[in-house]
């Protein structure tokens, strides 16, 4: 399954071009939920919600919607990623598991001075729990430091079976490794000048490089941390549309949905 959306649903000049003339901030995440597959809630980066907020969020949305979540910063931006155990759990415990079903990917990011080193990484992936009660966990790290493209990253995440982010920016690099059974893709570099934040040759080229992913393909025209290697495994596919011109995120997310079904 391939799913495509955008981060995070309250944004001022998305009333403009995507939220309906009028509608009360109360009710955007539910019009967005309608018109996207999945949200990437970035507030948990920055703040700790509690259960009744993620109550709220699963009961505003429909069944076959997805969020998936940022971990919050206490557990990735520091020297030692192998000691974040408690911030970790604390991260866990604040209510993620009330989404229930719609819990997708958890996603870490390490901050962009964080260097590669096998040992911590190695240690960190090995806290990552692989459930939540019984909620089955999907972990997603991505790496901002060019020492991460490295075959030895690349087996690390296999092991622990963690995706490793695809972040098309031009200010960190790219890692298109396959090494978890779903992908993770945000892309970051929407338009003003187009209408749906990509010319339609960009489009194409990410609606067949989804396709391609959910086949289980390393498509050869992207970066990697190792050399591509495609293993015909279906998995689940979650594009985000990112920074960029953020206004035509909305707009991007759903003209890509269109083009990969």
């Amino acid at each position: 399954m391939i799913r495509v959306g955008v981060g995070g649903w309250t944004y001022e000049p998305w009333k403009n071009n995507f939220y309906p003339p009028g509608l009360s901030a109360a009710k955007e995440l539910g019009f967005a939920s309608r018109a996207l597959r999945t949200i990437e809630v970035n507030g948990t980066f920055y703040s700790t919600f509690k259960p009744p907020t993620f109550r709220k969020w699963a009961d505003e949305t429909p069944d076959d919607f997805v969020f998936a979540l940022k971990a919050n910063r206490f557990a990735v931006n520091r020297k030692v990623l192998g000691s974040a155990g408690e911030s970790i759990e604390r991260f866990l415990a604040s209510g993620v598991e009330e989404l229930g079903p719609k819990l997708g990917p958890i996603l870490w990011q390490l901050a962009g001075t964080k260097k590669f080193d096998a040992e911590d990484i190695d240690s960190f992936l090995a806290l990552l729990p692989a459930k939540l009660g019984k909620l089955r966990l999907r972990h997603a790290l991505e790496a901002r430091h060019e020492s991460f493209r490295t075959p030895a990253f690349v087996a690390l995440a296999k092991k622990h079976k963690v995706a490793i982010v695809y972040a098309d920016d031009d200010k960190f690099p790219a890692f298109a490794d396959l090494t978890a059974d779903f992908v993770y893709a945000r892309l970051q570099d929407t338009a003003a000048k187009y209408t749906n934040g990509y010319a339609p040759k960009a489009l194409e080229k990410w609606a067949r490089v989804a396709k391609a992913w959910a086949k289980g393909e390393a498509p050869a025209d992207l970066q990697y941390a190792d050399a591509p290697l495609s293993d015909g495994k279906p998995r689940d596919v979650f594009v985000y549309m990112i920074a960029g011109a953020k206004e035509k995120n909305p707009a991007a997310a759903m003209a890509l949905q269109g083009k990969v079904g």
